[in-house]
């Protein structure tokens, strides 16, 4: 068991609440028996979140567009782990789908994780998308990008929040 999916387990435990299809999911060999829990209806999403990795990470494509999904979440940890099996399921659409996540205007604050991906994955389709996100204002930004009042730099007015151009 590598790391990063020892992590996503040790995470979803607690939300699987001591389901059997917890243990399932993580013990079952079957891809099969995976890529049925990203179709079927009224899954939660910690079983998608574990197939979906499991699947991503031994190179099924099937896997790709619930990762592209938990790329996209809110939560950061679900996105790391969907970043870490996208990197290895060397999908020609990975870089493209991160693209589009990354240049998203109105998902600015979530932008980390697929720009992580487009660098990880170092495909062409990621510079024209890494430009055109790193070209937007800084206060339209990440928050993670330039910590507030931890600005090394100070702007022509003197304030520690402001970087200068």
């Amino acid at each position: 068991m590598d790391e990063e999916f020892r992590s996503l387990v040790d995470r979803l435990r607690d939300e699987a609440a001591g389901s059997a299809a917890y243990g399932l999911l993580v013990a079952v060999d079957d891809d099969e028996v995976l890529a049925r829990v990203l179709v079927e209806p009224g899954r939660p999403l910690w079983a998608r979140e574990i197939a979906a990795f499991r699947l991503g990470c031994a190179g099924d494509r099937r896997a790709f567009e619930a990762l592209v999904l938990l790329l996209n979440h809110r939560d950061p940890e679900r996105c790391v782990s969907a970043a870490h099996a996208l990197a290895r399921l060397d999908d020609p659409r990975t870089p493209r789908a991160a693209a589009a996540l990354a240049t998203n205007a109105l998902r600015t604050a979530y932008a980390l994780h697929p720009v992580r991906l487009l660098t990880t994955l170092r495909a062409p389709e990621a510079v024209p998308a890494l430009v055109t996100t790193l070209q937007r204002p800084p206060s339209a930004r990440w928050g993670w990008a330039i910590p507030r009042g931890r600005c090394r730099r100070r702007c022509r007015r003197g304030s520690p929040n402001r970087i200068r151009s």
